[in-house]
């Protein structure tokens, strides 16, 4: 995931924040947080879609969607297809990009390649009736291809953080027609996510958090506003790295003399984007990280890539799993 990132130079302008101790909560050495369970868990067990269901379609106006027994949704975060499965559809899905990745989805085939490009053609293989997207899904052409071949596509809006989050379950499930359901996952969603904030400290210490897009030692990014690591770190009491360093792009290039300007207590990072450097171990020898608190006390958490960008039904496990990771 996260294949198109925005990188606009070093980032190089101090943090301006007197250091402070973020007490006695931060849990020493490297962590790896993860789901209590692996795959999804629906709501419902294969409900019946009430259709036909018009809902708005970014970038096409109104759709009428009027048939939902063959499914395919793709987005760069695995977002739409984790939301499918939630509402119980899985049964109805015939197709998956690389992201939607989790047991009872693997098996299917993918129509993105390891760019989180759509293939049209694979897409039409599979013989959809309707084609849930991402407005940044790309190419455009592909799914224009798709939708002028008389497949009913619904865009729907890229941004992932909690504040879309409910509205964003309710518009897919409005499209496949099982708008109930769609309540039931909100409902859930909202109560795990009332669940991980409580095993937020109270007061937190404020610790500052960088989230750190790797692959290599070569690539280094650190999140930053309109990313959804910001939202994560806000709601696990934190303050994220790159929101104070007043970056303007979602993920940017940082120096050796960045990493040690924004000193952060905490460095989180994808899983996958660790093992490119050797794991927990290797994001600690990175450039500046040593240099650290973070660093000092080898508070490196990881997460699965498939899941902590995500949003979606599952956000408030992943905020659960990563606060037990963060805080004693």
């Amino acid at each position: 995931m996260l294949s198109v990132l925005s990188v606009s130079g070093c980032f190089v302008t101090p943090i301006e924040q007197e250091r402070h101790s973020p007490g006695a909560h931060l849990r020493s050495g490297p962590q790896t947080a993860t789901l209590p369970d692996s795959d999804i868990t629906p709501v419902a067990d294969d409900p019946d879609p009430r259709l036909p269901s018009t809902v708005p379609s970014l970038r096409y106006g109104d759709v009428t969607v009027t048939d939902a027994d063959r499914i395919i949704a793709v987005d760069i975060n695995g977002t739409l297809g984790n939301t499918v499965f939630a509402l119980g559809l899985g049964s109805r899905v015939v197709g998956r990009d690389t992201s939607t990745a989790f047991p009872s989805a693997v098996s299917l085939p993918v129509v993105t390649n390891r760019g989180h490009s759509l293939n049209a053609e694979s897409v039409l293989a599979l013989a959809p009736t309707v084609l849930l997207v991402s407005e940044s899904t790309v190419p455009t052409t592909a799914v224009d291809q798709i939708r002028d071949s008389g497949v009913e596509v619904v865009v729907f809006p890229a941004i992932r953080n909690l504040e879309t989050n409910d509205a964003l379950i309710r518009s897919v499930a409005a499209a496949l027609g099982v708008r109930d359901e769609g309540e039931k996952l909100v409902a859930r969603t909202d109560a795990q996510i009332s669940a991980a904030r409580e095993l937020v400290p109270n007061p937190s210490g404020d610790p500052t958090m960088a989230f750190l897009y790797i692959r290599g030692r070569n690539l280094l990014l650190l999140a930053g506003p309109g990313s959804g690591a910001d939202d994560l770190i806000e709601t696990l009491g934190g303050r994220d790295a790159g929101a104070a360093a007043d970056l303007t792009g979602a993920f940017t290039a940082i120096s050796a003399e960045a990493m040690i300007t924004a000193d952060p207590d905490v460095i989180i990072v994808m899983t996958q984007g660790a093992a490119t450097v050797g794991g927990p171990d290797g994001v600690l020898t990175l450039p500046g990280v040593a240099d650290t608190e973070a660093g000092r006390n080898r508070r490196v958490v990881q997460m699965d890539e498939s899941q902590i960008l995500a949003f979606g039904p599952d956000v408030g496990q992943v905020l659960s799993a990563l606060a037990r990771s963060i805080y004693t």
